[in-house]
């Protein structure tokens, strides 16, 4: 093993276990891994993005990395990037998350808080999932199986602990599940009604690949 790096298999390594609290994130694309505030301007800011020369955003305005200025008051200016929502004085900046993709692997970087989120796609329809090693199976928030058209009339049920006492699961089986380059099929999860603010990329999906990590960045190679 090379120093500065780390294979994790299973349940080993340094991905973040998030349980059942973390706030709901929206499934927005981003590019860009950095944003810092060089200046602000009324209904503007002055902003470098991944280290490049600096730009000047009007508010309301995206970049092409994804980056888009909500709004400027006094010496702050929101941002809104890959779903987060950021308020930044001058000098001040933030990571966004990102996911790359290839032949059968997925490339994710870790946002701030040094968590993997990702876009995916269940059944051939989008998801945003939160990477966690603690999971079992991916497990989806009630809502999001019922956007995707999960039957749950014949799943069997189940019943959890959770920090907002019990909820109601159910064991599926997903046709397919895409990360980046990586598809398959034929997956375990759990759908639970109550308790569950996002969707987990557990363990049903990440056993199957080879999972690196290395500082910021998480790579899965498909291995079956």
């Amino acid at each position: 093993m090379r120093a500065g790096s780390r294979t994790m298999r299973g349940r080993a390594g340094r991905i973040h276990s998030i349980g059942l609290a973390l706030a709901l994130a929206a499934a927005v694309p981003a590019l860009a891994q950095d944003v810092r505030v060089v200046g602000l301007f009324p209904g503007k800011a002055f902003v470098s993005i991944d280290g490049a020369p600096p730009r000047t955003l009007s508010v309301g305005q995206e970049t092409p990395e994804g980056i888009k200025l909500l709004a400027v008051e006094g010496d702050k200016a929101t941002f809104e990037a890959n779903g987060q929502r950021r308020t930044l004085g001058i000098s001040q900046g933030f990571a966004v998350a990102r996911t790359e993709s290839g032949g059968n692997k997925a490339v994710i970087t870790s946002d701030s808080r040094g968590q993997f989120w990702t876009d995916g796609m269940v059944n051939g329809r989008p998801v945003r999932f939160i990477v966690d090693t603690g999971a079992t199976v991916v497990s989806l928030p009630a809502g999001v199986a019922r956007s995707l058209g999960i039957d749950l009339s014949s799943a069997h049920r189940g019943m959890i602990s959770t920090a907002n006492g019990m909820a109601t699961v159910y064991a599926v089986k997903l046709d397919s599940i895409t990360v980046g380059g990586i598809t398959l099929r034929n997956v375990d999860a759990s759908v639970s009604d109550g308790g569950l603010p996002v969707a987990l990329l557990g363990m049903s999906f990440l056993s199957r690949t080879d999972m690196h990590q290395e500082g910021q960045t998480l790579t899965l190679m498909r291995r079956y």
